[in-house]
């Protein structure tokens, strides 16, 4: 267990990561900031977008800290297209559910896989394409990480994390496909005070524990 200034030292300048969450739903949104007073930079974000206008992820683009982004719903934040737009932010776009899949296959060790999804549309640009019968797909990239940061509701001192509700969304599947994993939770318990049938992320794929102050 690290504080959260901490942990965030853990993240490198030019490092990958990927943050969970559905806009501010499910986010890290105490590690971002603690990542926002660290002084990393030119960092790549693999999440579903980025924030809000100086909120989340969007506080960190504000202060020039991603470089590039790797993710699907960007419009919710007016700040990305702009900054994609003035040359400032590199974007790549993935359709939701390809994204998805794209993050279990590196926590599978999976490292491409062919999808319909995208094929003959402009995402499929320079990408292999292949016929499968009478389908045609493109082959996607796993994505991995060199650390992800998570968010989860309750965690146990060894590292079992339990979510709620929605705010699960990608937090479980980048917990596994992250050379370190660091989670931010609202809550750390005893070990053994957890319902084994609660816990979607078992302790092996968790480095560091944040609990979210009060």
């Amino acid at each position: 267990m690290l504080g959260a200034d901490a942990a965030m030292q853990l993240v490198q300048t030019g490092a990958t990561i990927m943050v969970g969450g559905f806009g501010l739903v499910g986010a890290p949104l105490a590690l971002l900031e603690a990542l926002g007073r660290s002084g990393a930079s030119e960092l790549t974000v693999i999440s579903n977008n980025l924030g809000e206008p100086g909120q989340g992820l969007g506080a960190l683009l504000r202060q020039g800290r991603i470089a590039r982004a790797i993710g699907s719903y960007f419009t919710t934040n007016p700040e990305v297209i702009a900054a994609y737009h003035a040359g400032q932010l590199e974007v790549t776009l993935l359709p939701q559910g390809t994204m998805i899949e794209a993050i279990r296959a590196g926590g599978a060790g999976i490292p491409a896989f062919f999808t319909p999804t995208g094929a003959g549309t402009a995402l499929a640009q320079d990408k292999e394409t292949r016929r499968f019968g009478e389908r045609l797909c493109v082959l996607e990239q796993a994505l991995y990480a060199d650390v992800a940061l998570v968010k989860a509701h309750l965690a146990d001192r060894l590292g079992n994390l339990v979510y709620e509700k929605t705010a699960r969304n990608f937090n479980p599947v980048m917990a596994t496909a992250a050379r370190c994993v660091i989670a931010e939770v609202d809550r750390i318990v005893e070990v053994a005070e957890l319902d084994p049938e609660t816990i979607v992320t078992p302790q092996l794929y968790v480095d560091v524990l944040v609990e979210r102050a009060a």
